[in-house]
């Protein structure tokens, strides 16, 4: 940790700082961290941001104390579908015992490294959307579509109080939205990952029954019995997909079905053999896999580990919907073409997680046949770092540059029509 009197702890400003940066590192010192954010405080900044930028900004409460915060630039022609540039607001918990410097002060390096928790997911997206506009607005620069900035809560624990509710508004459907972006992944090449789709989640929890009896004795038919029949199974298509992935070198872990034992419950004592144990699996399927017949894999494992063994969802996204990235549509074609204008690699790949994206994708034939999303990080040269886990709490960080230089794929891509009338 940082010493209490050091300067950059206190979150004073550095003259000589890019104001974007400066900007970024106050959003970062902002504790939006689950399971208690600050959003308040948040949604204050981004009024601030609204007004600096002469915004309208609006407030949606899709649920108590869960606000969707959206600021506007209207275009030339409103009535043309409009671009909505995506991002959440909360950040996933810390470790503090395993940083190196205090996850929330925003510390930078003298190599202009900045350690903070939502360095990259997704602070920084944010940042670069506001600056983009900004730039944009000071040059006295218009566009037919309006473009929204839109910033939501709770993504990190799954969205449900949040994008999901707001997709079934109205206030949603009235943004109109024809082409939007939401967060992607750091690539430590040269090259930006493009997301066209991502897979589903099931949480699934395997109940199974058996004898009891005292632990001294061997019991029949026990839970533990079934129980390791059931993880052998799921297991072992685990390490099935894991060697599809290293075998086939096309492939990423976007196109194979992850599958990890999560929880594991049962038993009251030492010396009691349980009568009923519990198993958590979290599965993350490719949109490519069929569905039924995944479960009907399931359904098999249990059955096959003996009687009394059921299971249960507690998350099951069947949406398999996936944008396209064809030359032949225009959204696409104007995305990637500048894109190349600009010689940057673009590598198109099905996203491995979830993100709130999923909602949206999920609507889409409800806004328009031709709505248009991509999950996108604008952040190359950059290693990924998970946040999820202490080790790599260690580190997640994003460089200042991103702010700066960052900006430019915003400078260039909003002004670029898709030139069809599909889009209109």
């Amino acid at each position: 940790m940082l010493p209490e009197k050091d300067p950059r702890k206190q979150g004073e400003k550095d003259p000589k700082e890019d104001p974007s940066v400066t900007l970024f590192r106050e959003y970062l010192r902002i504790k939006t961290v689950q399971p208690e954010p600050d959003y308040d405080t948040a949604v204050k900044f981004l009024e601030r941001i609204a007004s600096e930028l002469d915004l309208p900004c609006q407030k949606v409460e899709v649920c108590p104390g869960r606000v969707i915060t959206i600021l506007t630039w209207k275009g030339t022609k409103p009535q043309l579908r409009s671009i909505l540039l995506n991002s959440h607001t909360d950040v996933v918990p810390v470790f503090e015992e395993f940083w190196h410097h205090d996850p929330f002060a925003a510390f930078k390096d003298s190599e202009g490294n900045i350690f903070a928790r939502g360095a990259q997911d997704m602070k920084c997206v944010s940042i670069q959307y506001i600056e983009a506009i900004r730039r944009l607005k000071a040059e006295g620069r218009r566009f037919p579509r309006t473009i929204h900035m839109s910033f939501v809560p709770d993504e990190e624990i799954g969205g449900y109080k949040g994008m999901q509710m707001f997709v079934k508004r109205p206030e949603f459907a009235t943004l109109n939205v024809g082409f939007a972006l939401d967060e992607g992944l750091a690539n430590p090449t040269d090259t930006f990952t493009v997301f066209y789709g991502e897979k589903c989640p099931w949480w699934i929890k395997v109940k199974v029954e058996g004898n009891p009896g005292h632990g001294s004795r061997f019991i029949e038919n026990t839970a533990a019995e079934k129980m390791h029949r059931v993880i052998t199974s799921f297991l072992e298509f685990r390490e099935r997909e894991k060697q599809r992935l290293k075998s086939e070198k096309h492939l990423t872990l976007g196109d194979v079905t992850s599958l990890n034992l999560t929880m594991l419950n049962g038993g009251i004592s030492f010396n009691v053999v349980p009568s009923e144990m519990s198993a958590a699996f979290d599965i993350r399927i490719p949109p490519t896999v069929d569905l039924k017949a995944f479960e009907e894999q399931v359904t098999a494992w249990c059955r096959a580990a003996g009687e009394g063994v059921t299971y249960e969802f507690h998350q099951k996204y069947t949406d398999q919907s996936m944008t396209s990235t064809e030359e032949s549509d225009p959204w696409w074609k104007a995305f990637s073409t500048t894109c190349r204008n600009m010689n940057m690699k673009l590598k198109c790949e099905i996203f491995p997680a979830a993100t709130d994206s999923r909602y949206i994708r999920a609507v889409s034939t409800s806004i328009s046949l031709f709505a248009y999303f991509l999950n996108y990080l604008p952040c190359r040269c950059t290693p990924y770092f998970s946040s999820c886990f202490p080790e790599a709490s260690l580190s997640e960080k994003a460089h200042s540059f991103l702010c700066i230089a960052g900006r430019s794929p915003g400078d260039w891509l909003l002004p670029h029509e898709p030139h069809s009338c599909a889009a209109a």
